[in-house]
């Protein structure tokens, strides 16, 4: 007769599902990282009582989601050994929870976060923005130094794809400086710029999903297009 399982046994098999998630499930990582790196925040900032418990729940939640939609594929890849249309869209579902559970948590960390990192964001930007040109020139140059070494060393890629450094990248990451040194004090320049910024991300992934460019690739392109776009404004604004 097959003994129940007890507490202990229930315990080491819920941390060894959450292991495996960790361990399979690029998400999960991604997840979790970001995670550690929100409850960082919240202690670096002093967020209130109430704050803190909108952040943990929206967390788990988004943990939670992920690790039902990874249950549900695994299920479903043993129970079908063929392409079923159905089986598609369970986990189609299932991935769109993850995907609100993950909007909504970004929102509540926006809301949580945007005041202070508003504050301390036009702080830093003012003091990026009044800076004396010629350090950000002197930036500029070593940066171009840099790409220029990297590019000769590896000699991969062609000036317009590939190789270092991404040009989309560049541009994307331009923009989004651009963008921030036009707003001012525009009342709402935080949440734009946050979104420019955000946009200019998704930019740098789409060339690594490709596999066009490395991470270093694209962080040295968005590296010069930002500092380009800093140039302009500090020399002719």
């Amino acid at each position: 007769m097959k003994r129940n399982p007890s507490i202990i046994d229930s315990f080491n098999f819920a941390f060894e599902g959450i292991i495996h998630v960790l361990r399979t499930q690029r998400n999960m990582r991604i997840h979790f990282a970001a995670a550690a790196a929100v409850l960082v925040a919240a202690i670096a900032t002093g967020v209130d009582r109430l704050e803190l418990i909108a952040l943990l729940l929206s967390i788990s939640f988004v943990l939670i989601t992920e690790m039902v939609n990874t249950a549900i594929e695994a299920s479903i890849d043993v129970a079908t050994t063929s392409f079923d249309p159905l089986a598609k869209l369970a986990k189609d579902i299932a991935a769109g929870a993850v995907l609100i559970a993950t909007v909504n948590a970004i929102a509540v960390g926006y809301l949580v976060f945007s005041d202070q990192l508003a504050n301390r964001s036009s702080r830093l930007i003012d003091r990026i923005r009044d800076a004396p040109a010629e350090l950000t020139l002197i930036a500029l140059v070593l940066t171009i130094i840099v790409v220029i070494s990297f590019k000769a060393y590896t000699g991969r890629g062609t000036p317009l794809r590939g190789g270092l450094p991404s040009g989309h990248a560049a541009i994307a990451f331009g923009g989004w400086m651009a963008v921030t040194a036009i707003l001012g004090d525009f009342q709402h320049w935080f949440l734009i710029s946050s979104m420019t910024f955000i946009m200019a991300l998704l930019v740098a992934q789409t060339r690594i999903e490709a596999g066009v460019h490395s991470l270093a690739e694209v962080a040295f392109g968005g590296l010069l297009g930002a500092l380009v776009a800093l140039v302009v404004f500090q020399v002719l604004a």
